[in-house]
This record gives C-alpha cells, structure tokens and sequence, in this order.
C-alpha cells in the first residue's frame, strides 16, 4: 500500500510539471524498476499532446549545439521542452558517457527546460530501451516539445524513426561522416535536413549534393527541404524552427500525423518486448546448465548457430 501511495505521489507531482518527480521517474524506467513500468502504465492516458522531434546525424555536426539554439528559439515562444538525449554507455558504469550535454549548459537553470541524458546500454542503432517511455514521461508532465538526440552512429539511426513525429537529419560540410549519410538509406529517413557549420567553404557544395541526392528519391507529399544554419550563431536557427512547423501542419493535414504515432508505438511495443526477451535469454543461458551446454556445442561447431536459435526458442516455446 506505502509502495503504491508513494507511485500515485509522483504521479500527482508529475502531473503537475515537478521537475524532480520528472527526473525520478525517468530513473526509475531506465533502471527497469517494476515501479517505473506502473507509472507509465497510470501517466499513459494522460500523454499524445506532446510534439516529438528526433534529432539524428554523423558524430560532430554539432546536435547538441543546435538541439540548445531551438531551444532558445522555442522559449522565445514560451513553450516548455524536455530534451533527452540519447549517450553511448559507459563500460564500466552503463552510465550516458556525455552526461548532461555541457552544450546545453545553458538552459539548465531554465524552469521551462528539463534535459535528460540516457544510456543507449548496448540498444542497436543508439537508441535506449526506454527512450519512448521516457518521452511519454515527458509528455505527461507538460512538455510542448521533446527534442529527442540520437547517439549519431549512421545507417543504424533509422530506429529514430520509431519515436519522432519530425525527424532533423543534421549534417556538416567537409566530413567524411556526412557524406557517407548521403547513402540512399539514411537519405529516406528525414524529413527535414539541415546543413549546420553553413560558414564551411564546401557548404554550397554539400547542399547540391543534398539536394541532388533527393531529387533521385521517390516522390513524396512532403518535399524534404534543406535548411542551412550556424547554431553556434544562431543563424539559421528560426528558419529550422519554422520549417519543423511547416512538416508538424503538414502531417496534421495530411491525416498522417495519428498514422505516424499508431507505428511509433506499435514498434515500442514490438521492442520492449524483444529486448525484454533477450535479457530473459541471456540470463538462462548464463544459469541454465542445459542451454550452456548447447551454446557450448556452436563454440564446438558441433551445431550451427542458426540450428542452436531454433533450438533455444523451441525450448523456450516448450516451457
């Protein structure tokens, strides 16, 4: 009873846009505590009015620095904002290794801005186990706008597709990382792109190769535009903000915006699910002296990994 009055307390906190109540449940989600599981279940009807835009792209482009010049353009608005980004683990911690972006050190004392970093704890394509439910948390308290940043770790990146209404691909002149971006497969995940460091001499030279780049893709109602800024001026930075607008009316319009959301959380179901299942694999076979055995058997090439997979699932299925 203490257990569930105390979750019903930070719900109520929550609720009410407490920062700490915020940043408690959070951890509780990412530390897979029974507890966090119950409160998004209780905060979940309350979520859906929230705006969620990923904000993906190459290591160095400059994320962080552009994730804090919308911020300043969104305040400027008076909309509340929670940002999440998304950290490589550490090894030794499991820890967000960037921590609390030191770029964004500016908004920290900001009431309307709550920023929070997650591990992605080995998650394929960078983003963490929980990083939607940490949104529907942020969603729940109040948040006009979640500005979800991604781990930047290339074709893997299309998962942040999974969890944005708009997706910003961000990229830079004269890196190697940028150009490899331009590959059709990353090319078909945003719906913005924007070029930052826009001072680079090869600035114009990437934006025609964007821009060239997309005109071979298939067409679409929405025409991805490419924006050029220089967050670290805030030039550019109202345009990016204006052109985020445009796709955000345009979905609306369209109709495709609840199509968008029912696959966002359609893959988050799937997901939870197959990495809860992993860890539950995982932890059997470290205990378990039978599937030990038949892992030890691939180790041997006795039996093919393929052959072992079936095997595991049907003992599995057979439990």
């Amino acid at each position: 009873m203490a257990e569930a009055a105390a979750t019903g307390s930070l719900a109520e906190r929550l609720l009410a846009g407490d920062k700490r109540a915020l940043a408690r449940a959070i951890s509780l989600v990412e530390n897979r505590d029974p507890e966090g599981d119950r409160l998004v279940a209780e905060l979940f009807p309350r979520t859906g009015e929230a705006r969620i835009v990923g904000l993906t792209g190459p290591p160095g482009v400059g994320k962080s620095t552009l994730i804090g010049a919308i911020c300043v353009e969104l305040r400027q608005a008076d909309r509340e904002i929670g940002v999440l980004s998304i950290d490589p683990s550490s090894p030794f911690t499991q820890g967000a290794v960037l921590g609390d972006r030191i770029r964004l050190s500016d908004h920290f004392l900001d009431p309307g801005v709550f920023i929070r970093s997650m591990a992605t704890r080995g998650s394929l394509g960078g983003l963490a186990e929980a990083a939607l439910q940490a949104a529907l948390l942020m969603d729940a308290s109040g948040k006009d706008d979640i500005l979800l940043e991604t781990v930047g770790v290339g074709q893997g990146e299309i998962d942040v597709v999974d969890h944005a209404d708009t997706v910003v691909l961000a990229l830079m002149p004269g890196s190697g990382d940028s150009i490899q971006a331009l590959k059709a497969g990353v090319m078909e995940i945003p719906d913005v792109i924007v070029v930052n460091k826009c001072e680079h001499p090869l600035a114009d030279t990437m934006i025609r190769e964007v821009k060239a780049v997309l005109a071979l893709g298939p067409e679409r109602t929405w025409r991805v535009p490419v924006v050029r800024t220089e967050a670290t001026k805030g030039e550019g930075v109202s345009e990016l903000v204006a052109t985020i607008d445009a796709h955000r009316a345009h979905i609306i319009a369209a109709g495709t915006l609840a199509e968008r959301r029912a696959r966002n959380l359609r893959a988050e179901v799937l997901g939870i699910a197959a990495a809860r299942l992993r860890r539950d694999l995982e932890l059997r076979a470290q205990n378990d002296p039978e599937w030990a055995g038949l892992l030890e058997r691939v180790v041997s090439r006795e039996i093919d990994p393929a052959t072992a997979a079936r095997e595991l699932l049907e003992r599995t299925r057979g439990d």
